[in-house]
């Protein structure tokens, strides 16, 4: 009964730093699973932006077909209630479509209402043609950052 052994030397378990090491990794692989999301959110954003302008450029031509001209109206933000949006829904367009946010604020100063809206603009009263104004936050589908315009000839 005069020896004692050690029990705790055999023991298995984690010691602290190998735990605060493992915490570590998992907070950085965390971090980059972050960064690469947002990436994705921007892209999303953008490809959702050319799908609309390019829905509202069907809509344009079945109304140009229709009709014989484009829209005409004063000229300011895509909408539901305003020109030519209150022309084109419900029967062109099942709805106007509303830019994705948050804004990517690579156009402030564009004639986009601070980069993220869509901009309509008849070019005068003959409803001859008309422009779109918006923005792309990155490269997306061969169009370059920064502000673009729809108009009957495509976009550009």
């Amino acid at each position: 009964m005069g020896v004692k052994t050690l029990r705790n030397k055999n023991k298995a378990g984690f010691t602290l730093i190998e735990l605060l090491v493992v915490i570590a990794i998992i907070g950085l692989l965390a971090s980059v699973v972050l960064l690469a999301l947002n990436s994705a959110r921007a892209k999303s954003r953008d490809a959702k932006r050319i799908a609309d302008i390019r829905e509202l450029a069907t809509a344009m031509e079945l109304y140009f077909n229709d009709k014989g001209f484009y829209p005409t109206g004063t000229a300011g933000t895509l909408s539901a209630a305003g020109a030519p949006g209150n022309l084109l829904a419900p029967n062109y367009i099942g709805q106007v479509p509303t830019s994705p946010t948050p804004p990517d604020g690579s156009c402030a100063g564009a004639n986009t209402q601070g980069g993220n809206d869509y901009y309509w603009a008849g070019t005068g009263g003959s409803g001859a043609s008309y422009t779109i104004t918006f923005c792309l936050g990155n490269v997306t589908g061969g169009y370059s950052q920064g502000p673009h315009t729809l108009t009957p000839q495509g976009i550009q």
